[in-house]
């Protein structure tokens, strides 16, 4: 499943450096070959022989030992490296690569590789939710590195909460699956995200509630999948994904004409934003200054993007979102056939913890059929999952 994939594995100090061993076990077993960078610290818990036994290559620790052939060993082992994988990562190791620190043998090779880097964390519950711990979680997610979640439970410590190292099947499943999910390699992805905007004078607009995480989540997972991915967002606080051409637009008639100029060369357009489908007639020049009387403002109709592109695609896969507040699935239902989309997502906006403005969503996935997929609540990040699985499903196909 794993032949002729090269694994770097990142050993870190903590109680959970005994999990790494069955983890390389398991890779091993796969076909992988197996490359082992071991912190000074690391070594207290399990000793370099024991990975070496099991990887059957030797395993690095110092980085001013004696080479075992004449090569640049951390940048040898940045550049062979298809996955870097660090498991256990502690607070240590990731604060240094979020802050730029290479003093060690292994931060040296992070911050030397281009292959994709996962982190594992392991840690105490208290260093875990540490504010400045997350902080840095966050940066590094912004600069396109990946973190597998840890497990709740009992802390060797013996404090119970979030912070254990995620079971060895866990990781390796989802070292398995960064192989297997690379259907978007050569597509080319379209993805709209956020809000447009309208002005009604050089002060005042009109928008919506959309915070874009979902358009970003997805352009995140389109390109950890392989994709050529091009975002198209309106106006949003969020940053997007590392390695992701971004078009940022303002209005509605903006958003088409972003989409208008790359769609003749994309596969997919996945069109989750939430445009404005109406604009004012008229942009007053000057400030509207108050007065006693009410103001009427006329408008009129926006480009209906997702139907112009819908109907006019050729080999494109057209994906659609419903946000409604009622009536949800007879709605989406009329979109997929009026709009002509392969499927949409639909989901209703004033549900507890989910739409606009929230991490998690709760949606559904109609297809063309009108064959329909209930989702439990979940993050946005695990939504984009769900939706690019179904994509590359259609892809296949």
């Amino acid at each position: 499943m794993l032949k002729g994939k090269n694994i770097v594995l990142g050993v870190t100090g903590g109680i959970a450096v005994y999990k790494a061993v069955d983890i390389v076990s398991r890779l091993k077993k796969l076909g992988a070959n197996i490359n082992v960078i071991m912190t000074n610290s690391s070594t207290k818990f399990v000793t370099p022989l024991t990975f070496q036994s099991m990887s059957q290559n030797h395993v690095t620790v110092d980085m001013f030992e004696e080479p075992k052939q004449w090569e640049i060993e951390h940048i040898s082992l940045a550049s062979k490296a298809d996955i870097f994988l660090i498991a256990p990562a502690t607070a240590n190791i990731i604060g240094k690569v979020a802050n730029g620190i290479a003093d060690d043998m292994l931060s040296t090779t992070i911050m030397a590789t281009k292959a994709r880097v996962v982190f594992a964390p392991a840690m105490n519950t208290n260093m875990y939710v540490n504010p400045i711990f997350k902080q840095n979680v966050e940066k590094l997610k912004s600069l396109g590195y990946e973190f597998i979640s840890p497990a709740s439970g009992r802390l060797a410590c013996g404090d119970y909460g979030e912070g254990k190292l995620a079971d060895p099947v866990d990781i390796v499943e989802y070292v398995v699956n960064i192989f297997n999910n690379n259907e978007l390699e050569g597509k080319k992805v379209l993805i709209t995200a956020g809000p447009t905007i309208e002005p009604l004078d050089p002060v005042r607009y009109m928008t919506n509630f959309s915070s874009g995480k979902m358009g970003y989540a997805l352009a995140e997972e389109a390109k950890r999948r392989g994709g050529e991915v091009v975002l198209i967002t309106g106006p949003t606080s969020l940053t997007p994904p590392s390695g992701v051409s971004v078009k940022k637009v303002n209005t509605t008639r903006e958003m088409y004409k972003a989409i208008e100029d790359e769609f003749d060369t994309c596969d997919v357009l996945i069109k989750s934003a939430a445009p404005l489908d109406y604009r004012p007639e008229s942009v007053s020049d000057q400030k509207i200054k108050k007065s006693d009387d009410d103001l009427c403002v006329r408008f009129v109709r926006n480009p209906d993007i997702v139907a112009h592109f819908g109907n006019i695609k050729k080999h494109q896969l057209v994906v659609g979102f419903a946000a409604e507040t009622q009536n949800i699935l007879e709605n989406a239902k009329k979109k997929i056939k009026s709009k002509n989309l392969d499927f949409i997502v639909a989901n209703d906006v004033t549900s507890e913890n989910a739409g606009f403005r929230t991490d998690n969503n709760t949606a559904t996935i109609i297809n063309k059929n009108g064959e329909v997929k209930g989702l439990p609540n979940m993050s946005k990040a695990d939504l984009s999952k769900v939706i690019l699985d179904e994509i590359g499903s259609l892809l296949r196909r």
